[in-house]
């Protein structure tokens, strides 16, 4: 537990380096496109909080505080439009983010160790990961088919 607590610490000190670094990942994903409409500054904002404050998000917030946060977040994207798919590929962008960092800076033994038995459960992870995005996008393809075929059907 004590190393569990000292990488939820080097995370929160180091989360402006990790939002700097998020950001470069966004901009140059063909994958989060629709983020430029996202004010660089809201998004710095949004997951520096969960960066700075990891260790409170993981241990002191109820599943409602999560929701709470992330409801508004998917509200806000839809309102600037950001395709679902785009948001979901955001999220794990942060998460992926934050393991590279880990594995860059954790250069003790014993962290070495815990990556090397818990790398199945990153590669679980981001499988789900991309099935939830190519998931998303497949649902938003297929919605805007039909809704551009209702359209020329309604047109005739």
């Amino acid at each position: 537990m004590i190393l569990a607590y000292r990488l939820v610490r080097l995370i929160e000190t180091h989360s402006q380096d990790l939002v700097r670094t998020l950001q470069q990942k966004i901009n140059e994903s063909s994958r989060c496109s629709a983020y430029r409409k996202v004010p660089a500054e809201e998004l710095a904002e949004a997951v520096g909080d969960i960066y700075l404050h990891l260790g409170e998000w993981l241990l002191g917030r109820t599943e409602t505080d999560i929701q709470n946060r992330y409801q508004a977040i998917g509200a806000r994207r839809a309102a600037q439009r950001v395709p679902l798919s785009q948001v979901i590929w955001c999220i794990a962008l942060v998460k992926e983010n934050l393991w590279e960092y880990l594995r860059r800076e954790g250069s003790e033994e014993q962290i070495t160790e815990i990556f090397s038995e818990i790398q199945i459960l990153q590669l679980l992870e981001q499988f789900f990961d991309r099935a939830m995005y190519f998931s998303a996008l497949g649902y938003e393809q297929t919605a805007a088919g039909n809704l551009e075929g209702r359209g020329a059907s309604a047109g005739r």
